[in-house]
């Protein structure tokens, strides 16, 4: 009997992405400590599996700019090779302890905002990976709600996945964009968990 299973997807947990990074989202650091304990209880639990996707630029053109619109374009961030790009301290040891079953490599040469524009080391895509293992229902959590997490989401949607989106172990960059957010997720179909947080 073939049984589905249900998937963590943590989006971006990156230090260019927390604060003292080159494009911080406040609260960064704190999520990225309250993924870590959702992680560390629910892994092999809640969770069959448990995947993270990392910003991973080389040469992502326009997506980079010294005036960034912060919509399509940004400041230098998660340049491969850099300190920026590396999991957020807070939340590392989820990594290297192995509850993080599996990375994905996002943006090399494009924006690349979802996690399942991105590839794994052996160049599986999220959405292959997944239902591989007999995945069908996926909770994103990360940085940000109203960035990553919500094209993650929405193109979990897309790829035939049930979403769900925890608030609870998200961050945004503003209210407004974030509120936007959520009334996107309503209108695809992704199920939203939690409140933002304050």
């Amino acid at each position: 009997m073939f049984v589905t299973s249900r998937g963590l997807i943590i989006v971006d947990v990156q230090k260019d992405f927390c604060e003292g990074g080159s494009v911080p989202v406040a609260g960064g650091a704190r999520i990225a400590s309250t993924i870590a304990d959702l992680v560390e209880r629910s892994a092999g639990r809640n969770y069959e599996y448990v995947v993270a996707t990392r910003d991973h630029h080389i040469d992502p053109g326009s997506h980079f700019s010294e005036h960034p619109d912060f919509k399509d374009s940004f400041p230098v961030h998660c340049v491969v090779g850099g300190e920026g790009g590396e999991f957020h301290p807070n939340f590392a040891p989820a990594v290297t302890s192995g509850k993080v079953d599996a990375v994905f490599f996002k943006g090399a040469h494009s924006a690349s905002k979802s996690g399942f524009e991105g590839a794994d080391e052996q160049g599986t895509s999220l959405a292959d990976w997944l239902r591989e293992r007999g995945v069908e229902d996926v909770d994103v959590v990360g940085i940000a709600t109203d960035h990553c997490v919500r094209a993650t989401a929405l193109d979990a949607v897309k790829a035939s996945f049930r979403a769900r989106v925890r608030l609870d172990y998200s961050v945004g960059v503003a209210q407004d964009t974030t509120a936007a957010t959520l009334e996107d997720f309503r209108q695809a179909g992704v199920t939203v968990s939690g409140r933002v947080p304050a």
